[in-house]
């Protein structure tokens, strides 16, 4: 029984533990910068009502420009892809020895306009500039229109008076009207310059010129956001505002802090207003902050002091697991979808070699050609890598693999990183590989005796560190390290963050196949 002080500071204790109790529990409701530490670049962002929805730049994946929802801006999850393939030509398709890598679609812009949902997006895979559209963001269906030119970072507009326009360019911001559809450019039309620098307020000293291009208007006014980054400094956001959108435009810098930079303005329906920018961050990716914002004189004015904060006064965040990545035991019900939302492949896939159904609880990559490369392909499986910590696993059956087969557990980007087993003259053999080099070298080889194995790829991305290592296991408990840490920088050739895949590919026969019992992810990474 409890004496009557024993009594209090169990309800103390108690009372403690309940949100926005106490200094400790206070803190643990505040969100903290980035708010998504992983690979979500190129954002654009609406609020519908009370909830926001967010798109982003995939590139050569597919199923590509993804739609993400969020109830307080903090905690998202995927919701669904504006497009299962962008276009069928060889390089999204690698076929032919073509590869769109750090191309495909670029970034993109997000609208809701009299009860229907765009999202918009260029590719000089294709030469087109895309619209999709929705009345069902969240389940669709899509329709699609695509027309020439491919109109560069541009800024879907719809504008009170009924017409519909996009801003796009780099240094030079031009403005072309579209049909009130946005179906095509207005016949009749004439792409006019908008701003004939917009890189001034940052300087003219050479870099990257401002583009990516977002307009808003707020009470009447016109804002236009572009990323410039000058030579020698940082990736910086610049404003232009004009009381018409021909113009004048006036122009600053709206922030220039660690180049988190290249976004736009959203409100929430108590009247706060933010920016959502991103970060380059090394290897894992282009990673999202939240900057509050504040109106002075008809400016928004970013940041803390002209800084990022490192917290918000936003709802904590739940984790990235598993709204944005996710674990797969590869077991799917009746209705389930064949591959749930985190998953991308890398460029189109070959629906005819892969299967979740063929052996129940397993995901099965088969061979339908021969390749000379892991980046070459097709039906690498993918999700994101997550910051500051890691770890991908998986169980692979590799007893239907046939001579020259190399399948397992990867690390996409230019300088990948890969471990599996690989088939030569009827002998199986764990292999690390690194192509750390830029070319593809095997550093390690184990022979492997039995047909399963369990595979593990963790990534350090604290500070800046960028280092994986690679491990497998021959029972699931002990583990063993193999090859070397592969150092993970972040390519513009292949333009985005090091993503986990999961992969089977053939070097002199067809017709074999890999067999994987999961894919689980971690957000820390173990060890041995």
């Amino acid at each position: 029984m409890f004496t009557r002080s024993g009594l209090s500071l169990v309800l103390l204790l108690f009372m403690c533990s309940l949100p926005h109790f106490g200094g400790g529990t206070a803190q643990a409701q505040t969100a903290k910068n980035p708010v998504i530490f992983a690979d979500v670049p190129d954002m654009a962002m609406i609020r519908v009502g009370k909830t926001y929805y967010m798109s982003s730049t995939t590139m050569h994946l597919s199923p590509g420009l993804p739609i993400m929802k969020s109830n307080d801006l903090i905690n998202w999850q995927l919701v669904g892809y504006a497009y299962d393939t962008l276009t069928s030509v060889d390089a999204m398709s690698l076929t032919n020895g073509k590869s769109t890598y750090g191309r495909g679609s670029w970034a993109s812009s997000l609208r809701y306009h009299n009860g229907t949902y765009y999202v918009s997006t260029f590719a000089q895979t294709s030469g087109r500039t895309h619209v999709y559209t929705t009345k069902n963001i969240e389940k669709g269906p899509w329709s699609a229109v695509s027309f020439k030119p491919s109109y560069h970072d541009h800024s879907l507009f719809f504008d009170d008076d009924g017409r519909t326009y996009l801003i796009y360019g780099a240094g030079k911001l031009r403005i072309v009207e579209l049909t009130a559809d946005a179906t095509g450019v207005k016949p009749g039309t004439t792409e006019q310059v908008l701003i004939e620098n917009a890189s001034t307020p940052s300087g003219t000293g050479g870099g990257l010129p401002a583009e990516g291009s977002q307009l808003f208007k707020v009470k009447g006014k016109y804002y236009l956001f572009n990323i410039s980054w000058p030579r020698g400094g940082m990736r910086t956001v610049v404003i232009h505002r004009a009381d018409k959108l021909t113009g004048p435009w006036e122009g600053r810098i709206g922030l220039q802090d660690m180049g988190v930079a290249q976004g736009g303005l959203i409100d929430t329906p108590d009247g706060k207003w933010y920016a959502y920018l991103f970060r380059d961050f090394g290897g894992v990716g282009r990673i999202p902050y939240l900057v509050p914002v504040k109106w002075e004189d008809g400016w928004p004015v970013l940041g803390e002091n002209g800084k990022v904060p490192e917290t918000l006064d936003l709802p904590a965040s739940k984790g990235l697991i598993p709204g944005i990545v996710h674990s797969d035991e590869f077991t799917r019900k009746k209705g389930d979808p064949a591959l749930p939302l985190v998953w991308q492949w890398n460029h189109n896939p070959d629906n005819s070699l892969w299967s979740v159904s063929e052996r129940k609880g397993y995901l099965r990559l088969k061979t339908g050609r021969t390749d000379t490369s892991f980046v070459m392909a097709r039906n690498t499986l993918t999700q994101r890598t997550i910051g500051p910590e890691s770890t991908g696993a998986t169980l692979l059956d590799a007893s239907n693999l046939k001579d020259g087969d190399f399948a397992g557990l990867s690390l996409l980007q230019k300088n990948y990183g890969l471990v599996g087993v690989k088939v030569e003259n009827g002998s199986r053999s764990i292999v690390m590989v690194s192509a750390s080099s830029g070319k593809p070298v095997e550093i390690q080889r184990v022979p492997l005796s039995q047909k399963m194995v369990y595979l593990r790829a963790e990534c350090d991305f604290k500070a800046r560190k960028d280092l994986a290592h690679f491990f497998y296991s021959l029972d699931g408990k002990t583990w063993t390290a193999i090859g070397e840490p592969l150092k993970m920088p972040y390519t513009i050739p292949h333009f985005m963050g090091y993503r986990f895949g999961l992969f089977n590919y053939a070097s002199s026969q067809t017709g074999g196949f890999a067999d994987f019992d999961y894919f689980r992810i971690d957000d820390k990474i173990f060890g041995k």
